[in-house]
């Protein structure tokens, strides 16, 4: 019987092994930190086993999922290199991937590293917020290295079916963390940045559907999310330019109560919102990117 170590169960390390119970028959170990956690982990049944140690099930690991902050992933394969099963396979499942990558560099040769990003979540943290459909129809991003084997990558694909996910997009470390710095991280500092206004709490009874949609994600992980943005400063920064770009023009637009140009702004950005994902005429794949998607139903 095969052996899937997951190393934190919060939110997404509790609910990725929630959702691969009976994937191929393999047994779910849990690493934490905490006997509350270990505690709750078994009595809902998140994992068929749990330990505080990691040197307990690190070894005997045919998969480890790394599922914590950034940070703390990179300094625990450096901390534990030696503890992880010679021929297995090691992933994490954090926000950006060039650092993680790199930190990957640490482990024996004799251990397999791919780089995932499941992208789900919730604006909730904390293993008692896990349920195992988070991923369902989600996009899987994967980053393999030039070395890992055919066979562990066939593996992560079959994880990802077995997840729910929607689709496969394997791309290199640099490209997930540019686009990711515009898909996920800017969402963040805009929904933070809704938050700061003056006036929020004067906005009770007032709030849409709208507002609800785009504040909903600033009830983030602080320490988290922190990490994220730094450690993905410069692909985080051009696109901050550019939403202040954009911004601006509006601005600069309603200010003048250009109805022209406001019309020709919206006209625009609406048609592109369309085209991106929505059902219709002139709708288009991401395909068109620079990656490359591979659908699970093949």
């Amino acid at each position: 019987m095969k052996k899937i170590a997951f190393v934190g169960l919060g939110l997404i390390g509790g609910s990725l092994a929630m959702a691969l119970k009976g994937f191929e028959d393999c047994q779910r170990l849990g690493v934490v930190r905490r006997q509350a956690t270990a505690d709750y982990a078994l009595s809902h049944d998140v994992v068929d086993a749990v330990t505080l140690d990691p040197a307990e099930a690190l070894p005997q690991a045919d998969v480890t999922v790394l599922c914590m902050d950034p940070r703390q992933i990179v300094d625990y394969m450096k901390r534990n290199r030696d503890l992880f099963q010679p021929g297995s396979l090691v992933v994490d499942v954090c926000g950006i991937k060039t650092a993680i990558m790199k930190g990957a560099e640490a482990l024996p040769e004799t251990v397999d590293f791919i780089g995932c990003h499941p992208m789900a979540g919730t604006e909730f943290s904390g293993i008692e917020h896990a349920f195992p459909t988070m991923f369902r129809d989600a996009h899987f991003i994967m980053t393999p290295r030039a070395t890992s084997t055919p066979e562990h990558i066939a593996l992560v694909r079959r994880m990802a079916k077995h997840l729910g996910c929607k689709d496969i997009i394997t791309t290199t470390p640099e490209k997930h963390d540019s686009i990711i710095a515009y898909t996920s991280q800017l969402m963040h500092v805009v929904a933070a940045a809704v938050c700061d206004d003056v006036d929020l709490f004067q906005c009770r009874g007032f709030e849409g559907g709208s507002f609800r949609d785009v504040t909903r994600v600033a009830a983030l992980d602080v320490d988290m999310w922190t990490e994220l943005f730094t450690m993905n400063a410069p692909a985080l920064s051009e696109v901050l330019r550019r939403m202040e770009d954009n911004l601006h023009a509006y601005r600069v637009a309603v200010e003048n109560r250009d109805v022209e140009r406001i019309h020709a702004k919206l006209t625009y950005s609406s048609e592109r919102k369309r085209r991106m994902n929505l059902p219709g005429p002139g709708q288009f794949s991401l395909d068109e990117m620079e990656i490359s998607r591979d659908s699970l139903e093949q």
